[in-house]
């Protein structure tokens, strides 16, 4: 389906469906497309919501993890959300886990792929090479099983991106302010079911991360899905779906009465 961009204020997003909401949150260089599969499949039976991260031009002294929570925040009280099972990938995931611990009524499901927040060896930790576009296809394809699942069109956009100055800086600050906040002494405090995807395969985020995250959430599932890099949602997308609606199925939310 084509996905309509909606603008208010300074937020862009997707509003996709209707029923429970599920409020998906991008990575560090990701974009509304990741979740295409996701919507596709969940805007038939859910309120499908993904706001658009403003990791490339958000204030260089708010760019960081607490930004984009802050971020986050902002848009859910603007759309008037609530009852929300949360997603998030890599970057996205941790600023999910964030915004969970610091919000704890407004989520009532937790779904974290490829999360940062306790480990990951990501491609923003350094200046990326600017102009150089092998190693930025090198990189990108990094992140999944078959290098193939890397379009042309997602090299493209990021060589684009790292040919920016203005862009690459808010992608080191966000990208080392990930790093300095390792919440393994938080998410002990995360009580709501929590769901976690994982590639067999991520090198980002490796399959130790997602035992870890399992083993000091309490409440928490662990599905892997083999020849499955960073972005399982992107690169097997049926799979992913197969699972998540199990657990949505298994896990019904008690709406708020507020």
């Amino acid at each position: 389906m084509d996905l309509q961009v909606r603008q208010e204020g300074e937020y862009q997003y997707i509003d996709e469906g209707e029923g429970d909401v599920l409020l998906l949150l991008h990575g560090l260089f990701g974009a509304l497309s990741n979740w295409n599969g996701v919507v596709d499949h969940f805007s038939k039976n859910f309120r499908v919501v993904i706001p658009l991260m403003p990791i490339y031009e958000m204030p260089l002294h708010k760019a960081g993890v607490p930004g984009l929570v802050n971020f986050v925040e902002g848009f859910v009280k603007l759309k008037k959300l609530q009852d929300m099972t949360l997603l998030g990938n890599s970057l996205g995931g941790h600023v999910a886990l964030v915004y969970t611990l610091d919000n704890p009524k407004m989520v009532k499901r937790l779904v974290l792929t490829g999360s940062s927040g306790l480990f990951e060896d990501s491609m923003g930790g350094s200046f990326p090479k600017r102009g150089n576009y092998e190693y930025v296809e090198e990189r990108v394809g990094y992140t999944f099983y078959d290098p193939k699942t890397a379009t042309k069109e997602l090299v493209d956009e990021v060589f684009g991106i790292t040919n920016s100055n203005a862009k690459c800086l808010r992608i080191i600050a966000i990208a080392k302010s990930a790093q300095r906040h390792n919440m393994a002494k938080d998410i002990t405090n995360i009580k709501v079911p929590t769901l976690l995807i994982w590639g067999l395969n991520d090198t980002i985020t490796p399959p130790l991360v997602a035992y870890e995250f399992n083993r000091l959430i309490d409440n928490s599932e662990l599905y892997f899905i083999d020849k499955c890099g960073h972005a399982p949602m992107m690169e097997h997308p049926e799979k992913f779906n197969s699972i998540l609606e199990k657990y949505l199925e298994r896990t019904p939310i008690t709406a708020s009465s507020v």
